[in-house]
């Protein structure tokens, strides 16, 4: 599934293809989406519009058009976008194709058709898209998201600190690959309570999740299974992987074995000798 690096990747490389152009025209595959694809009021809302900004929040992309509108769009495990020339060969899994003026199209492809194409209507949009994230966490590398935030948050939960910073709730876009990074290279057991961290150690961790999530943008991303970008490309972070799906191999710290185990129903890893459980439970 595309985490927030992946999603920031996309949105940085459709940008300067698509901000400033008008829509001319919308089409659809008609197999269902995630969520219902509402057609006709697509059309009406976006043909002959103008994308004014494309911006990212959490794992979502967010498209803004001149009239007041808005496209949400959720990438799912397998959804991607990309630019293409206007009358290309549509691929097998390209289910929304919005034409622009400058005889390009940005389409939506997804293979397991888990994602989804939400239209927030103009007469209300703003409304609309302040419900849609009422109760998503700050960014993570907004002011909002501070050391003491996250100590607060988190005090008297006895929640795993890997699941603490996964939650959206706490902090918006923070997915497995990078939660398991950020907690080996912060030296931190994935299963300990996430009240029994110190401020310093909220410090430390909030530092090395942004530095980790700067470097998988810097990266392109991680391409695990099909993720690539805008333009069709590959992440490369996936090289500089640490404990992510490393399970039986020597930690590259201390030489110890790599342990996996599963928290909250996701896979984790992480290096028994350098993230030491919590002696004062």
């Amino acid at each position: 599934m595309p985490e927030l690096p992946e999603v920031e990747v996309i949105c940085r490389g459709l940008q300067e293809h698509i901000v400033g152009k008008r829509i001319t025209a919308i089409y659809s595959s008609g197999k269902r989406l995630r969520l219902p694809l509402e057609r006709e009021s697509m059309h009406r809302e976006l043909v002959g519009q103008r994308i004014l900004n494309l911006s990212r929040r959490a794992k979502y992309l967010c498209m803004e058009l001149e009239n007041g509108a808005f496209l949400i769009i959720h990438l799912g495990m397998t959804g991607n976008m990309g630019i293409f020339a206007n009358g290309s060969v549509l691929k097998k899994h390209d289910h929304v194709c919005w034409t622009l003026e400058n005889k390009t199209e940005l389409r939506f492809n997804d293979t397991r058709r888990f994602g989804a194409v939400q239209l927030l209507a103009a007469k209300d949009a703003k409304a609309q898209k302040k419900a849609l994230f009422a109760a998503t966490g700050p960014e993570p590398f907004s002011r909002t998201c501070s050391t003491s935030y996250l100590k607060e948050r988190a005090a008297r939960r006895k929640q795993a600190v890997k699941c603490f910073i996964m939650d959206s709730h706490v902090i918006a876009g923070i997915g497995n690959i990078y939660a398991n990074e950020s907690l080996f290279r912060s030296g931190i057991h994935p299963t300990r309570p996430a009240s029994t961290l110190s401020e310093k150690e909220w410090k430390r961790l909030l530092t090395i999740i942004r530095k980790t999530l700067r470097h998988a943008i810097e990266c392109g991303g991680s391409t695990i299974s099909d993720f690539v970008d805008a333009s069709g490309k590959g992440g490369y972070f996936q090289m500089n992987f640490q404990i992510y799906g490393k399970a039986g191999e020597q930690c590259s710290q201390c030489r110890e074995i790599i342990q996996k185990t599963t928290i909250g129903g996701r896979a984790s890893f992480f290096c028994p000798a350098c993230q030491q459980e919590d002696q004062s439970r």
